[in-house]
């Protein structure tokens, strides 16, 4: 039942016992199995980032995206230097295990301690790491540390036309909550956004999905998976779209 205000009778927000606002997240690395996610650094980054990217002829990376593809190392360390120094959006790199060298970028954004919600986006995984269990582990070990810091509220958007983001937010537990119409102009063109978000109370089901997905005992000799993710965090979801 939902509270109401007394003489009203109009509905309001549950109470949030022991709410306490949660701290920025720190800029320290977050070790994994098969990645690490680090503090983005042009001088440790840009040149492997880059060289990533360029492994992506057709430029598909950077399709709904608001800025790129960068033809240089030049012209991206510029960009990078101007761009993913902040404390919001705050960068990190994705450095794969197997070769110590970084394939990916994600971010935290729009963090908002206050109410207790905090974004992942800007998210680039060149082929070297796409569809590989580190870029999976990347995004669990972002999620974890949001939670574990305190974070009722964990926020995905995209494109509205990103078939791959979208299905990717549900693959890892994220739930569809619609779309804002004509939220942004990207690149000269309209960016409809969809949003998806998983909650505090889900997290404990889902730390436990993606801690059975990364099990070795879950991939195969030929490192193909036994069980997909998509399986274990089908419950959590709230809605699809």
């Amino acid at each position: 039942m939902t509270d109401t205000i007394p003489d009203l009778n109009l509905p309001i927000g549950d109470p949030v016992p022991g709410w306490r606002t949660p701290p920025r997240p720190p800029r320290e690395p977050m070790q994994g199995r098969h990645c690490r996610v680090e503090p983005l650094d042009p001088d440790c980054h840009a040149a492997d980032l880059h060289e990533a990217n360029l492994t992506d002829a057709e430029g598909r990376i950077w399709a709904y995206l608001p800025y790129g593809p960068f033809d240089t190392l030049n012209q991206y360390r510029a960009w990078m230097e101007e761009t993913c120094l902040k404390d919001d959006p705050m960068f990190h790199a994705i450095v794969d295990l197997n070769t110590g060298k970084a394939a990916g970028v994600a971010s935290y954004l729009r963090i908002d301690p206050s109410n207790g919600s905090i974004e992942v986006g800007h998210i680039n995984y060149s082929p070297l790491i796409q569809r590989a269990p580190a870029a999976t582990e990347a995004m669990y070990l972002m999620m974890k540390r949001a939670f574990e810091l305190g974070y009722r509220r964990y926020e995905w958007k995209c494109h509205g036309l990103n078939e791959k983001s979208r299905n990717a937010a549900m693959r890892l537990g994220l739930s569809y909550e619609g779309v804002f119409r004509q939220a942004t102009v990207v690149k000269g063109r309209n960016r409809d956004t969809a949003w998806y978000a998983a909650i505090d109370t889900e997290w404990e089901t889902l730390d436990r999905a993606f801690s059975a997905w990364l099990d070795p005992g879950n991939f195969a000799a030929d490192g193909k998976q036994k069980q997909a993710l998509s399986e274990l965090t089908a419950p959590v979801l709230v809605k699809r779209g």
